[in-house]
Protein backbone atom coordinates (compact mmCIF):
# COMPACT_ATOMS: atom_id res chain seq x y z
CA UNK A 1 0.00 0.00 0.00
CA UNK A 2 1.34 3.45 -1.31
CA UNK A 3 0.82 5.73 1.83
CA UNK A 4 0.82 9.62 1.41
CA UNK A 5 1.21 11.76 4.22
CA UNK A 6 0.46 15.65 3.70
CA UNK A 7 1.67 17.52 7.11
CA UNK A 8 0.08 20.65 6.83
CA UNK A 9 1.66 22.25 10.45
CA UNK A 10 5.31 23.84 10.69
CA UNK A 11 4.91 24.42 14.77
CA UNK A 12 6.78 21.91 16.43
CA UNK A 13 5.00 19.13 18.43
CA UNK A 14 5.97 20.31 21.80
CA UNK A 15 3.14 23.46 20.74
CA UNK A 16 0.87 22.24 17.76
CA UNK A 17 -1.17 19.26 18.51
CA UNK A 18 -1.43 18.12 14.82
CA UNK A 19 2.13 18.01 14.64
CA UNK A 20 2.27 15.78 17.44
CA UNK A 21 -0.48 14.05 15.75
CA UNK A 22 1.37 13.89 12.64
CA UNK A 23 4.93 12.31 14.49
CA UNK A 24 2.30 10.21 16.57
CA UNK A 25 1.01 8.47 13.26
CA UNK A 26 4.48 8.31 11.78
CA UNK A 27 5.81 6.83 14.77
CA UNK A 28 2.93 4.03 14.23
CA UNK A 29 4.32 3.15 11.01
CA UNK A 30 7.35 2.99 11.47
CA UNK A 31 9.02 -0.43 10.04
CA UNK A 32 5.81 -1.58 8.12
CA UNK A 33 7.73 -2.78 5.46
CA UNK A 34 4.14 -3.72 3.65
CA UNK A 35 3.64 -0.05 3.66
CA UNK A 36 5.29 2.63 1.37
CA UNK A 37 5.34 5.99 3.05
CA UNK A 38 6.56 9.44 1.74
CA UNK A 39 5.47 12.33 3.24
CA UNK A 40 4.88 15.75 1.58
CA UNK A 41 5.39 18.94 4.12
CA UNK A 42 3.65 21.63 2.44
CA UNK A 43 5.54 24.16 4.41
CA UNK A 44 8.87 22.71 3.25
CA UNK A 45 7.55 22.41 -0.81
CA UNK A 46 8.11 25.43 -2.95
CA UNK A 47 4.54 26.12 -3.43
CA UNK A 48 4.02 29.40 -4.66
CA UNK A 49 0.25 30.41 -4.47
CA UNK A 50 -2.25 29.73 -7.18
CA UNK A 51 -3.35 32.38 -9.23
CA UNK A 52 -2.67 34.82 -12.68
CA UNK A 53 0.84 33.07 -13.16
CA UNK A 54 -0.36 30.21 -13.19
CA UNK A 55 -3.09 30.59 -16.16
CA UNK A 56 -0.33 32.57 -17.86
CA UNK A 57 1.95 29.52 -17.70
CA UNK A 58 -0.38 27.36 -19.26
CA UNK A 59 -0.74 29.95 -22.03
CA UNK A 60 2.33 29.95 -22.80
CA UNK A 61 2.83 26.34 -22.80
CA UNK A 62 0.14 26.01 -25.37
CA UNK A 63 1.74 28.72 -27.36
CA UNK A 64 5.36 28.07 -26.68
CA UNK A 65 6.13 30.77 -24.99
CA UNK A 66 9.43 31.14 -22.51
CA UNK A 67 8.71 31.31 -19.23
CA UNK A 68 8.76 33.42 -16.17
CA UNK A 69 10.12 31.46 -13.00
CA UNK A 70 8.01 31.90 -11.11
CA UNK A 71 5.50 30.50 -13.81
CA UNK A 72 7.92 27.63 -13.55
CA UNK A 73 7.72 27.08 -9.78
CA UNK A 74 4.06 27.05 -10.17
CA UNK A 75 3.90 24.20 -12.88
CA UNK A 76 6.61 22.00 -11.34
CA UNK A 77 4.95 22.35 -8.02
CA UNK A 78 1.21 21.67 -8.93
CA UNK A 79 2.57 18.53 -11.15
CA UNK A 80 4.82 17.40 -8.14
CA UNK A 81 1.24 17.68 -5.61
CA UNK A 82 -0.26 15.69 -8.55
CA UNK A 83 2.24 13.12 -9.16
CA UNK A 84 2.39 12.73 -4.84
CA UNK A 85 -1.84 12.19 -4.77
CA UNK A 86 -1.68 10.02 -8.01
CA UNK A 87 0.58 7.30 -6.37
CA UNK A 88 -1.05 7.11 -3.13
CA UNK A 89 -3.95 4.30 -2.55
CA UNK A 90 -4.49 6.08 0.75
CA UNK A 91 -3.64 9.81 2.17
CA UNK A 92 -3.69 10.57 5.57
CA UNK A 93 -3.73 14.90 6.34
CA UNK A 94 -2.33 16.06 9.60
CA UNK A 95 -3.79 19.70 10.00
CA UNK A 96 -4.93 22.19 12.76
CA UNK A 97 -7.54 24.46 12.43
CA UNK A 98 -6.61 27.92 12.14
CA UNK A 99 -8.55 31.44 12.09
CA UNK A 100 -11.89 28.79 11.16
CA UNK A 101 -10.45 26.98 8.33
CA UNK A 102 -6.89 25.46 6.48
CA UNK A 103 -3.60 26.57 6.84
CA UNK A 104 -2.80 28.61 3.47
CA UNK A 105 -0.40 26.27 2.51
CA UNK A 106 -2.51 23.42 2.78
CA UNK A 107 -4.89 24.94 0.87
CA UNK A 108 -2.67 25.68 -1.68
CA UNK A 109 -1.82 21.96 -1.85
CA UNK A 110 -6.11 21.19 -2.44
CA UNK A 111 -5.54 24.19 -5.11
CA UNK A 112 -2.97 22.31 -7.02
CA UNK A 113 -4.70 19.38 -7.47
CA UNK A 114 -8.62 20.60 -7.16
CA UNK A 115 -8.33 19.89 -11.48
CA UNK A 116 -11.00 18.90 -13.65
CA UNK A 117 -9.93 16.03 -15.80
CA UNK A 118 -7.67 15.30 -12.62
CA UNK A 119 -9.93 15.15 -9.14
CA UNK A 120 -13.40 14.93 -11.35
CA UNK A 121 -14.90 15.50 -14.46
CA UNK A 122 -18.36 16.45 -16.13
CA UNK A 123 -20.44 14.24 -18.50
CA UNK A 124 -22.33 15.29 -21.11
CA UNK A 125 -25.35 16.43 -19.02
CA UNK A 126 -23.09 18.69 -17.21
CA UNK A 127 -23.23 16.04 -13.53
CA UNK A 128 -19.64 15.89 -11.97
CA UNK A 129 -17.76 12.52 -12.35
CA UNK A 130 -15.71 11.65 -9.27
CA UNK A 131 -12.35 10.48 -10.60
CA UNK A 132 -10.94 9.68 -7.04
CA UNK A 133 -13.14 6.25 -5.79
CA UNK A 134 -10.41 3.76 -5.65
CA UNK A 135 -8.29 5.80 -3.08
CA UNK A 136 -8.76 6.18 0.90
CA UNK A 137 -8.21 9.17 3.21
CA UNK A 138 -7.21 9.87 6.54
CA UNK A 139 -7.75 13.50 8.75
CA UNK A 140 -5.95 13.90 11.81
CA UNK A 141 -6.99 16.94 12.91
CA UNK A 142 -6.73 19.67 15.95
CA UNK A 143 -8.76 22.56 16.91
CA UNK A 144 -8.02 24.25 20.75
CA UNK A 145 -11.81 24.99 20.84
CA UNK A 146 -14.71 23.15 20.99
CA UNK A 147 -16.69 22.59 17.59
CA UNK A 148 -18.54 19.44 17.61
CA UNK A 149 -21.60 21.07 19.16
CA UNK A 150 -24.67 21.78 17.76
CA UNK A 151 -23.86 25.53 17.88
CA UNK A 152 -20.24 25.84 16.58
CA UNK A 153 -20.57 22.86 14.04
CA UNK A 154 -20.93 25.34 11.13
CA UNK A 155 -18.06 27.96 12.00
CA UNK A 156 -15.77 24.75 11.34
CA UNK A 157 -14.24 24.91 7.98
CA UNK A 158 -11.47 22.60 8.34
CA UNK A 159 -12.55 19.67 8.54
CA UNK A 160 -15.60 20.36 6.60
CA UNK A 161 -13.67 21.83 3.93
CA UNK A 162 -11.57 18.27 4.13
CA UNK A 163 -14.28 16.43 4.13
CA UNK A 164 -16.63 18.15 1.22
CA UNK A 165 -13.17 18.40 -1.27
CA UNK A 166 -11.77 15.02 -0.87
CA UNK A 167 -15.35 13.00 0.05
CA UNK A 168 -17.66 14.58 -2.07
CA UNK A 169 -16.21 15.96 -5.01
CA UNK A 170 -12.38 14.21 -5.23
CA UNK A 171 -14.71 10.59 -4.16
CA UNK A 172 -11.86 9.31 -2.06
CA UNK A 173 -13.29 7.67 0.98
CA UNK A 174 -12.52 8.90 3.76
CA UNK A 175 -12.16 5.84 6.44
CA UNK A 176 -10.80 6.80 9.60
CA UNK A 177 -11.34 10.57 11.02
CA UNK A 178 -9.31 11.81 14.82
CA UNK A 179 -9.98 15.32 15.95
CA UNK A 180 -8.70 16.47 18.81
CA UNK A 181 -10.75 19.31 20.33
CA UNK A 182 -10.79 21.54 23.29
CA UNK A 183 -7.80 21.79 25.15
CA UNK A 184 -6.90 25.74 24.21
CA UNK A 185 -10.95 25.88 25.69
CA UNK A 186 -9.97 23.73 28.69
CA UNK A 187 -6.37 23.94 29.67
CA UNK A 188 -6.88 21.48 32.93
CA UNK A 189 -7.89 19.40 30.96
CA UNK A 190 -5.66 19.56 28.24
CA UNK A 191 -3.18 16.65 28.78
CA UNK A 192 -5.60 14.71 29.35
CA UNK A 193 -7.41 15.34 26.08
CA UNK A 194 -4.61 15.23 24.22
CA UNK A 195 -3.40 12.23 24.98
CA UNK A 196 -6.61 10.32 24.70
CA UNK A 197 -6.51 11.78 20.53
CA UNK A 198 -3.00 10.54 20.36
CA UNK A 199 -3.95 6.92 21.38
CA UNK A 200 -6.75 7.01 18.68
CA UNK A 201 -3.86 7.90 16.02
CA UNK A 202 -1.96 5.27 17.13
CA UNK A 203 -5.29 3.08 16.70
CA UNK A 204 -5.51 4.54 13.33
CA UNK A 205 -2.16 3.61 12.23
CA UNK A 206 -2.63 0.22 13.55
CA UNK A 207 -6.01 -0.25 11.61
CA UNK A 208 -4.19 0.82 8.13
CA UNK A 209 -1.46 -1.59 8.68
CA UNK A 210 -3.34 -4.42 9.83
CA UNK A 211 -5.61 -3.61 6.40
CA UNK A 212 -2.39 -4.48 4.59
CA UNK A 213 -1.75 -7.52 6.21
Amino acid sequence: MNVLVVKANNRPASEGVSSKMFETFMESIKGREDLNVSVYDVFEEDMPYLGQDLFNAFGKLQSGEELTDIESRLLAAKQKAMDALTAADTVVFAFPLWNLTIPAKLQTFIDYVYAAGFAFKYDAEGNMIQLMTDKKAVLLNSRGGIYSTPEMAGMDMSINYMRNVLGGVFGMEIISEVIIEGHNAMPAKAQEIIAEGLERVERVADTLALQNA
